[in-house]
């Protein structure tokens, strides 16, 4: 699929939407970690777009794209409202939140509560795709198999049949059930067993939809196993806390070079240095790097200079991620000899 700049959209594999994670600066790092992966904003509400600052909410460097824009809301016309003006910043895909399962977004009627409105849900990506389409922007829905006690052979079918005939053609499944009476959002992230299974069902039932899978994929074994059966892989929080694990990921998926963890640190000193020149505080930028040396020797020093130092440091903030990148290079190139 092209956006509506013509370029082809490889969506294979994506990075999750992740709540106070994948913000700007996190994307900026993860498109150096791989060119190829399709990476989600955070969630934005649609009456924040309408009347918040949109420039702070929307603005990107054009460097992360392929970038898609998640939404959450469930009024048609604001939702409707909300993509229209997201159209002028160049995002890929336009995708609704119906996973989140916190008590913030229930109480504002949007995320995994809307699973159980179907046809709400087909609603607003209707009235979406009515501002959306003539760009050939897509627009997409994340979900759960299932809700609470919902049937999730019998209501997820239900759920993707609506989306399906509002013209949904890309849906991402989470596959696990979120609980929405007993356990927080982290504990839905874990404790709701994962089924793979259901969702293959699920796309053998609706061939017309390109079904993408998301949660527990951590290693590449599960990615080999998984690949066959779907059209693309979500990865959440690995990404996040082991990015070469995603690098060596897209790897497999697309056969491009793994980058060197040096160079990435190089890029990232010197955006450091534009972003904090221009007010932005240099821990904003280097939390989102904290995994890069996961698994090798260094680890430890690199968050502990980038998750500390990077706290007390107002300029030249690049030099640190430079010298702190050059010793973990230095002790990893010990064990090596």
């Amino acid at each position: 699929m092209t956006n509506q700049n013509g370029h082809h959209i490889d969506r294979r594999l994506s990075v999750a939407p992740m709540m106070d994670w994948t913000d700007r600066h996190c994307r900026f790092f993860l498109r150096l970690v791989t060119p190829d992966a399709l990476l989600f904003t955070e969630m934005v509400t649609a009456d924040a777009i309408i009347h918040g600052d949109r420039e702070r909410l929307l603005g990107h460097d054009t460097a992360e794209h392929p970038l898609a824009l998640q939404l959450g809301g469930s009024d048609p016309e604001k939702l409707a409202k909300a993509a229209k003006i997201a159209l002028d910043y160049g995002f890929a895909e336009i995708n609704l939140n119906v996973g989140c399962p916190s008590d913030r977004v229930q109480s504002g009627r949007f995320g995994a509560c809307l699973m159980a409105e179907p046809e709400l849900v087909a609603a607003c990506c209707t009235a979406m795709a009515s501002v959306t389409g003539d760009f050939n922007v897509p627009v997409s829905v994340k979900c759960r198999i299932g809700i609470d006690d919902m049937d999730s052979e019998t209501g997820l079918d239900a759920f993707t049949h609506a989306v399906g005939e509002a013209g949904v053609t890309l849906l991402y499944v989470h596959a696990r059930k979120a609980w929405l009476k007993g356990l927080s959002p982290k504990e839905n992230r874990d404790i709701p067993p994962l089924d793979y299974d259901r969702v293959k069902r699920l796309v053998g039932a609706f061939p017309q939809i390109d079904i993408h899978i998301n949660g527990g994929i951590v290693t590449l074994d599960t990615v080999r196993e998984l690949a066959p059966y779907f059209a693309g892989m979500m990865l959440g929080r690995v990404a996040y806390k082991t990015p070469m694990m995603l690098a060596h990921i897209a790897h497999d998926l697309f056969g491009t070079a793994v980058p060197n963890r040096a160079n990435i640190a190089t890029s990232m000193a010197d955006y450091a240095n534009e972003k904090t020149a221009a007010g932005v505080p240099l821990h904003a930028i280097t939390r989102h790097m904290l995994g890069l040396y996961n698994g090798q020797r260094g680890a430890k020093l690199w968050r502990r200079c980038l998750g500390e130092e990077a706290r007390l440091r107002s300029a030249d903030g690049g030099q640190l991620i430079r010298e702190t990148a050059t010793a973990c290079e230095a002790m990893a190139a010990q064990i090596a000899a």
